[in-house]
């Protein structure tokens, strides 16, 4: 089997050789040296901040259960990390529009620096203090830089192509090259060298440290929406608003939540199901497989988002549908293979079919995030980018919160299939997006207002969604059985979403309620 983990990593590192090096100069999108330069800088930033979260990842659990806490305990802590980004963090991550996206960054070095520093207390109250911090520090990185980017970008005049550019790369090196990178100096830090399991951590805090004197010697500052007689509550009431008002916003809200749910719960998954019987597998090995498969994605989304002619919107409905298809693989082999009854030893190989559909799932990864970060440029207001953004993550931390406080009550194989149903949710709702923008382009050309048209159309679609919906309710009874489904049939899903109906039609046509 050993050959099987190198055969798959090799094909994989030869593929991305091959398109980086056949790149052609379209392809490179040749730009200005202001441009590269400013690019540079960016990557050079965004890259020591991801090297900062890669270091720590594989060795949180693991430093946890050396201080002796048990599951149920390292599980509650995860919980407050994924909390403490959906509360405090989407405060947090807001203020980055009114005080400036400059400082933002900067505050997320500060409070993740502080919370790898809690990582030498063994005390429980000490670690929680330091997940609250990292929580916080999540929904920065994940707000602030790209927001910073975004409007730096267009402050100084450069093409809105060139975004893509920045976007790929930021991708194909930051949750790439650098996570591998991490990995294996990570692993020269605790195994090769005997530093202990905190070393990571330290040498995360010094990255975060080196970064952020970049930052505070190379940015300039920009905001969102710096008025002075604005409130959080009025800033929250805006974001709120502009999501509520533009179908395109919620739309995309739904997508990033549904995908990055899946994600995420596929993070906490994986091991478990290629080892279902305790066998032997490289786990540090496969993690890179999987970054190496995630920067195929971002070369491949690089070579899309190159051709202006290829729309976003467009090819993301294929990749939200195979991305549906990769995740669903364990529930097929559930069914086809015969599971070993034999303890140990190496992988199955119904785990070797998995293996090859999560590289699939994470070249999607890589092409779903210069995809989804593309379309927020697009959409999503400049004077409350941060502040929408975060709102995005609280529907994903909530879900990420109920998935890992309940990881043991459901199988792996139903988990499996919800996120597969989601996947495929989330190319419907992407597929209304794509009619939403190629329809509003079209108007602009020709003068027409399509309006009318739109709400009978927008009304098929939405109950088109609710029919699937109801047909996966079945399939999910019939052929998967989790355990609280044989109370809920068909006609119970029926009923919830005839009841979201009333209420939607007695709010009237709110874009924020109803897909019209």
């Amino acid at each position: 089997m050993e050959f099987f983990y190198w055969m798959v990593f090799g094909g994989l590192a030869a593929v991305v050789a091959a398109l980086e090096l056949s790149k052609t100069s379209r392809d490179r999108n040749n730009t200005s040296s202001a441009f590269s330069s400013f690019k540079n800088n960016y990557l050079l930033v965004y890259s020591l901040m991801m090297a900062g979260d890669w270091l720590q990842g594989p060795y949180v659990y693991y430093l946890y259960s050396q201080y002796g806490f048990g599951k149920g305990d390292i599980g509650h802590l995860f919980i407050a990390g994924f909390g403490s980004s959906m509360l405090f963090g989407t405060i947090v991550g807001s203020l980055a529009d009114k005080q400036g996206r400059k400082r933002a960054a900067i505050t997320y070095c500060i409070t993740y620096i502080l919370s790898c520093a809690t990582k030498h207390s063994p005390e429980y109250k000490i670690l929680m203090l330091g997940r609250v911090l990292g929580g916080i520090a999540t929904s920065l990185l994940f707000s602030a830089f790209e927001s910073w980017l975004v409007a730096e970008h267009f402050k100084r005049g450069f093409d809105q192509q060139c975004l893509s550019v920045t976007f790929s790369q930021a991708i194909f090196l930051g949750n790439g090259l650098v996570a591998i990178v991490a990995g294996l100096f990570g692993n020269v830090l605790v195994d090769t060298l005997a530093l202990g399991p905190v070393a990571p951590f330290d040498a995360a805090a010094c990255f975060l440290a080196i970064g952020m004197a970049v930052i505070m010697s190379s940015w300039t500052e920009n905001y969102g929406d710096p008025s002075e007689n604005k409130d959080l509550l009025t800033q929250f009431k805006g974001a709120a608003a502009a999501i509520a008002s533009d179908e395109k916003i919620t739309l995309l809200g739904a997508i990033q939540s549904l995908f990055e749910g899946s994600m995420y719960t596929f993070v906490f998954l994986w091991t478990p199901a290629l080892s279902p019987n305790g066998e032997d597998i490289p786990h540090g090995f496969i993690f890179a497989t999987f970054m190496l498969a995630s920067m195929l994605g971002s070369s491949i989304a690089s070579r899309l988002m190159a051709h202006s002619s290829l729309k976003v919107e467009s090819y993301m409905q294929i990749v939200f549908v195979i991305s549906a298809f990769a995740l669903f693989l364990p529930v097929i082999t559930s069914f086809l293979v015969v599971p070993s009854g034999e303890k140990g030893g190496g992988i199955s190989f119904s785990g070797c079919i998995q293996l090859i559909g999560f590289c699939t799932f994470e070249a999607c990864v890589g092409i779903f995030w210069p995809s989804i970060m593309k379309m927020r440029s697009q959409y999503i207001p400049e004077e409350a980018r941060s502040t929408i953004m975060n709102f995005f993550r609280i529907p994903l931390n909530i879900f990420v919160c109920i998935v890992l406080y309940n990881v043991n009550a459901y199988p792996i194989v139903f988990m499996f299939g919800m996120c597969s149903v989601f996947l495929f949710v989330a190319s419907l709702l992407q597929k209304r997006l794509r009619f939403i923008a190629e329809n509003q382009r079209s108007s602009k050309i020709t003068g027409v207002d399509s309006n009318e048209r739109d709400r009978y159309r927008g009304r098929a679609f939405k109950y088109l969604i609710e029919f699937r919906l109801i047909n996966l309710w079945n399939f999910l009874n019939v052929v998967i059985k989790p355990p609280f489904l044989p109370y809920l049939d068909s006609g119970a899903a029926a009923g919830w979403l005839f009841a979201i109906q009333s209420i939607k039609e007695d709010h009237g046509s709110c874009p924020a309620c109803s897909l019209q």
